[in-house]
């Protein structure tokens, strides 16, 4: 997928939803409609009971999965029905260790790739501890992502870069999902220091809320992931799926145009 938005001159769009929110049945539907309102990739939540990097919005839409008793095999049954159609459009899990450990990591790797599964963020599994995990999920062809905070040392930078595989996260702000302002120039020093010491696409997430901010992130980040945005769309619906669907259709849409193309490089000055 890099290679080809590469060759566009174009960031990638990766809108993030809690799987079972607002209930399981619509989890498919969603994530079918973000792809034709134009997202690259999709990133799907698997409910806990305790995400900690989540701010409100995405800790309710937690709390409302499994309200419905979704757990992480009913999310990995969601990502199966979506490939029914959608065979090439790479799909991430963002999620905690609790439950990947319950499941153990063999069987979780086993069954992510039969799903269908590309990716997984193990949000509060440091690269230090991951080797196990890791190398059940390469095995089978999936990344393993990890996350770069805003006060990740430069070793640390690199050490991360070294272990991680499809493309490294970099968190955009200090604080959990949807919480802050960002300052856009900072994130800019900071993945464009990141991408020196890095030969992965880098990907910006964490507090992107509107087309304007995806449209600034898109000039030097090569994905652009928004989350609690999305969420707040699904949670302002209260359960009604039309309103679901033209809401996200409209975001969504919203952001992808706002991404476009990367501006072309100014010319040297003589």
């Amino acid at each position: 997928m890099f290679k080809e938005l590469r060759g566009e001159q174009r960031a990638a769009l990766i809108p993030y939803i809690t799987a079972g929110d607002p209930q399981p049945a619509a989890t498919v539907e969603i994530m079918r409609l973000m792809v034709e309102a134009g997202a690259d990739a999709v990133e799907l939540g698997v409910p806990f009971s305790d995400p900690m990097a989540d701010g409100p919005v995405i800790q309710r839409a937690s709390q409302r999965a499994l309200t419905h008793g979704v757990s992480i095999g009913d999310v990995l049954a969601m990502v199966a029905k979506f490939r029914e159609n959608q065979p090439d459009v790479p799909v991430i899990l963002m999620g905690y260790l609790n439950p990947v450990e319950v499941m153990g990591y063999e069987i979780f790797a086993k069954r992510a790739a039969e799903s269908g599964v590309d990716g997984v963020i193990t949000v509060d599994m440091p690269p230090e501890e991951a080797a196990d995990l890791s190398a059940a999920l390469t095995t089978r062809g999936i990344d393993s992502i990890y996350l770069l905070a805003p006060t990740t040392d430069p070793d640390r930078v690199r050490m991360i870069c070294d272990r991680a595989s499809g493309f490294v996260y970099y968190v955009s702000l200090r604080g959990v999902t949807g919480a802050g302002h960002i300052d856009v120039a900072e994130v800019e020093d900071h993945v464009r220091d990141i991408k020196t010491q890095c030969a992965l696409p880098v990907g910006v997430g964490f507090g992107i809320d509107s087309p304007p901010v995806a449209a600034e992130m898109s000039r030097f980040a090569d994905a652009v992931i928004v989350g609690s945005a999305v969420v707040r769309c699904i949670e302002q619906a209260d359960g009604d799926m039309q309103q679901i669907r033209q809401s996200l259709t409209d975001f969504i849409g919203s952001l992808r145009e706002a991404i476009g193309k990367r501006p072309q490089p100014l010319a040297a000055t003589p």
